[in-house]
């Protein structure tokens, strides 16, 4: 159960369809963001999506997904292909850059649902690129 919720939580990321990934979370979901605070909650996590929706255009390729044994954790390794669409605060400018860049997101679950998804990637790498 732990693979598929998050194959159908990358599926719909890769789908655009942010509904499809708060459906995959609990209601208490803890959202660790890379160099950032942690969000609690599914409306946090959904505001989070719609901002970077408007800021970034993501697909995610070559993604490897790992389940622990006794569904409680899991962790999934990609590639981050994409576009910078709007200025982000305190980050360079957006002038349509391309980015390709290696990230990796681990999991706890619960009852079949996420209930805290941590995703990590090299800042300085991404700002190199589109700067």
């Amino acid at each position: 159960m732990t693979r598929a919720t998050i194959e159908r939580y990358f599926d719909a990321f890769n789908r655009k369809d942010i509904a499809g990934m708060v459906d995959c979370l609990s209601d208490d979901i803890a959202h660790h963001v890379n160099e950032g605070d942690v969000r609690i909650g599914r409306e946090a996590f959904e505001a989070f999506c719609q901002h970077m929706a408007r800021c970034y255009d993501e697909t995610l390729t070559e993604l490897v997904i790992f389940d622990a044994e006794d569904g409680t954790r899991g962790a999934a390794e990609f590639m981050v292909n994409g576009t910078y669409l709007e200025s982000d605060a305190g980050l360079p400018p957006a002038t349509g850059q391309g980015y390709r860049l290696p990230a990796g997101s681990f999991f706890s679950m619960r009852d079949g649902k996420i209930t805290r998804v941590v995703t990590y990637y090299n800042l300085s790498d991404w700002i190199k690129q589109v700067s």
